[in-house]
């Protein structure tokens, strides 16, 4: 199945062989995502509020690159690094989901950089007709690129 790497301007080299998101057959991928900053290097350390939202915000970027919005989203896979963050981690994450929400799991886990305090990969999903219509990665409206 083809793929679409999606970047959006102005983001930071990843840590790993990895893009930001892809997009096959509709389907929006986007990786695991840190509160980083462009050079990789964990920001609001102590803050897991502002480190939700900077994740979030991240994400967003990656969504509206791909041509949808946060109402779009399906599914969330979360990972903390401490229960004790779950609370603050939901505040912000209801302000970014404020109506129908998607589907998500949440689990505590190690992170590549210990003053990372949670990470989300997410799906966004597109229906064909509106992907035909709307999706800025394929050019022109009707056009396939793959």
């Amino acid at each position: 199945m083809p793929k679409t790497s999606i970047i959006p301007e102005g983001s930071g080299k990843p840590l790993a062989p990895y893009v930001p998101g892809s997009m096959a057959d509709g389907i929006v991928y986007v990786a695991g995502t840190l509160p980083f900053d462009k050079d990789n290097n964990v920001v609001h350390v102590g803050d897991p509020e502002a480190q939700t939202r900077h994740v979030l915000e991240t994400i967003k970027g990656v969504v509206e690159t791909a041509g949808g919005t946060m109402d779009d989203v399906t599914f969330n896979m979360i990972m903390v690094t401490d229960w004790a963050h779950y609370g603050a981690v939901n505040k912000v994450y209801a302000e970014y989901f404020p109506g129908e929400k998607p589907a998500r799991y949440c689990i505590q886990c190690g992170l590549v950089k210990p003053d990372a305090w949670w990470k989300s990969p997410v799906l966004r999903t597109w229906g064909r007709d509106e992907q035909e219509r709307t999706d800025p990665l394929l050019g022109k409206p009707g056009s396939r690129r793959w």
